[in-house]
């Protein structure tokens, strides 16, 4: 493989393997003209650079991206750990990344994290190593590299999502209290005595964030704080739980960690036999695209998933390129959205 780049042609036939002196011959160029075109350097004479890619689409010839970022002490491409796929967060926060790093130039490559351990963490980094990044972003909702015997590599610049590690790492955090305490207060000035939770699971970041935030709202009015259920995120662990609160008949409004558990809780009261927002009145979180066509449609905290992307990948080019990204988290705002779940109690 030459340095400067390798591909199988079709013109010279099958398995065989391009250079960029070949691509110099047939183009009537030098070598280093090559180089720059690969490059996108902009000295090239415009019609020298059409004949050189003429040549390059001829011969099937593809830069070698690896070699040219050796040469610039980059390889545009953002490194991304994730634990889980299964949740709306997750998936949008990683879908936010993609975008906005694209909008940058940049690639990203995806290590999911199988298990919640130490070792498991520092396997994807290293594994992130040997595919070549330059910085990295980690979207765990768990308390993992919050922990003190857990301490990311040195030598990359990391940038984490919902994380606690305010004080060692740059983090981009949903403003989950804030969001949490508008649900609750939504239900309560409607009138509700009290708020019940359908809590998500107890070791996530993002779902005790809530909790507390429920808690206190209803504390701070001096109000009863039912036991709280935990789901896993699911729907069908709101529904099973839902079938729970919807045999308490002094439930009468219930704040849930997301929309997907919201869903099953609707399904729950339905075939109980408790309409929505009549006997009770639902709240959810995340504001998915689905949610204004539950039936009722949701009324729901939003989460500016996009705007969570671009500040995690602002935060990694910022210390890639040696600026002083801040330590501690970044906070973007959340916004009530009024549907139609939620309505006063019954006289």
């Amino acid at each position: 493989m030459s340095e400067g780049g390798e591909a199988t042609a079709g013109a010279r036939g099958r398995g065989a393997r391009v250079s960029m002196a070949d691509v110099a011959r047939l183009a009537g160029v030098s070598s280093q003209t090559v180089s720059r075109v690969s490059n996108g350097s902009p000295s090239v004479d415009p019609r020298t650079r059409a004949r050189v890619l003429a040549a390059m689409r001829e011969l099937g010839y593809r830069p070698n991206s690896a070699a040219r970022a050796l040469k610039r002490g980059e390889f545009r491409t953002l490194g991304v750990i994730v634990f889980t796929l299964h949740t709306t967060g997750s998936v949008r926060t990683l879908e936010a990344i993609a975008a906005s790093a694209a909008e940058e130039g940049y690639a990203i490559t995806l290590i999911p994290v199988a298990a919640q351990t130490q070792d498991e963490v520092l396997g994807a980094f290293t594994r992130l190593g040997e595919l070549a990044v330059d910085a990295v972003i980690v979207v765990m909702e768990v308390h993992l590299i919050d922990d003190a015997v857990v301490r990311l590599p040195p030598g990359l610049p990391v940038v984490v999502a919902d994380s606690e590690a305010d004080e060692h790492y740059t983090a981009v955090d949903t403003d989950q209290a804030g969001g949490s305490r508008a649900a609750v207060l939504h239900l309560l000035e409607l009138g509700h005595r009290t708020v019940w939770h359908l809590a998500g699971p107890q070791r996530s970041i993002a779902a005790e964030r809530r909790a507390r935030a429920w808690r206190a709202a209803l504390r701070e009015r001096g109000l009863p704080v039912p036991a709280p259920l935990h789901g896993d995120w699911s729907a069908e662990s709101g529904y099973r739980l839902g079938l729970e609160l919807a045999a308490d008949p002094a439930c009468t409004a219930v704040f849930a960690a997301n929309d997907q558990m919201a869903l099953g809780l609707l399904r729950a009261l339905h075939v109980s036999g408790r309409s929505v927002p009549g006997d009770v009145s639902v709240v959810g979180f995340d504001d998915i695209p689905e949610a204004a066509s539950f039936l009722p449609p949701l009324t729901t905290i939003r989460q500016d998933f996009a705007e969570v992307g671009r500040r995690l990948v602002a935060g990694a080019l910022d210390r890639l390129r040696g600026g002083a990204a801040p330590r501690g988290a970044a906070v973007v705002p959340t916004g009530l959205v009024v549907r139609e779940s939620t309505a006063p109690p019954r006289r």
